[in-house]
C-alpha cells in the first residue's frame, strides 16, 4: 500500500531529510586518506543527536551502526571500521534520520583525494542517473518511467545498473511501498500521485550488474570486484512536480 503524504506531513520530512543532507555535507569534508570510516560513522551519530534527530539505521534490523559506508567495489551496506581510506578510493556515503515521527534519507558518493578518470566518470553518470529518475517523478507519469530513465543513463555510459536492491517509499517508516527498481519499462507500474514520497537511489557498477553479500551480513559487493557507485534524494511528488527534500537548502 502506498501511502499518500499530506502537505504538513510532507514539510515535516523537509525538515529531517536537512539534517540528513547537512549532515552527509559536513561527512564529506571530513574524507580524506588516512580517515576512518569509524570515524565517520562516530560523527554522524554525534551530529544527529546535536540536531536533536536519531540515526535511522542504527539497530535497524540489527545494523550496529549509524551510517553505511561503502568503499570502492562495496554496493551499499558498508560497515564502518577502523580501515583507514586510501587515496584513490571512491567512499559511497548513506545515511537516514528520524525526526518528530519522519523519516529522511540520502546517499552521496565522493573521492577520496586524487580518482581514476573511470571511477569520475562512473560518479558523474550515477549523479546524474538521478537527476534523470527524478525528473520523471511527476503525476501522472508511470513508476517505471522512473526506472526506465535511470537504466537508459547509466547503460548509455556503458555501466549497469543493480538489480537486486532498489529505492523505496518513505515517511513514518524508513522503507513503505513501492520498491524503486533503477532498471524497467516506461509506461509501466503504478501511477504516480501527488503526495507520494520516494527514496530513489541509484547504485551503479562500473562493469557487470551482479552483486553478493559478504560474510558480514550487511556489505554488498561487486561480484567482478569493479566499483560501484550510489546517490539518493529523498524526492516528493507535488502540484508543481518533483521536489528533491533532501538537497541542502
Amino acid at each position: 500500500m502506498v501511502i499518500l503524504k499530506l502537505p504538513q506531513e510532507i514539510e515535516k520530512m523537509r525538515v529531517a531529510n536537512q539534517i540528513v543532507a547537512r549532515i552527509l555535507k559536513e561527512l564529506e569534508g571530513h574524507v580524506k586518506p588516512g580517515v576512518t570510516t569509524g570515524e565517520l560513522d562516530r560523527l554522524a551519530e554525534k551530529l544527529a543527536n546535536k540536531e536533536g534527530a536519531r540515526a535511522a539505521f542504527k539497530g535497524y534490523m540489527g545494523y550496529p551502526y549509524s551510517l553505511c559506508t561503502s568503499v570502492n567495489s562495496e554496493v551499499v551496506h558498508g560497515m564502518p571500521s577502523e580501515r583507514a581510506l586510501n587515496e584513490g578510493d571512491i567512499l559511497s556515503l548513506d545515511f537516514g534520520v528520524s525526526y518528530r515521527g519522519f523519516f529522511g534519507d540520502a546517499a552521496v558518493t565522493v573521492a577520496v583525494g586524487e580518482i581514476s578518470q573511470k571511477a569520475r566518470r562512473l560518479m558523474e553518470v550515477t549523479k546524474s542517473s538521478l537527476s534523470e529518475g527524478i525528473a520523471k517523478a511527476k503525476a501522472g507519469n508511470r513508476l517505471g518511467d522512473i526506472s526506465a530513465a535511470v537504466q537508459s543513463e547509466v547503460e548509455q555510459a556503458g555501466f549497469s545498473v543493480v538489480r537486486d536492491f532498489v529505492g523505496h517509499g518513505i515517511g513514518r517508516s524508513m522503507h513503505e511501498d513501492p520498491q524503486i527498481p533503477n532498471y524497467g519499462v516506461k509506461g509501466r507500474g503504478i501511477e504516480l500521485k501527488e503526495g507520494m514520497v520516494f527514496a530513489i537511489e541509484p547504485m551503479v557498477n562500473e562493469d557487470g550488474y551482479k552483486v553478493r553479500i559478504l560474510a558480514d551480513g550487511w556489505t554488498v559487493v561487486t561480484e567482478d570486484g569493479k566499483l560501484s557507485a550510489h546517490f539518493e534524494h529523498t524526492v516528493a511528488i507535488t502540484a508543481n512536480g518533483p521536489e528533491i527534500l533532501s538537497l541542502l537548502k
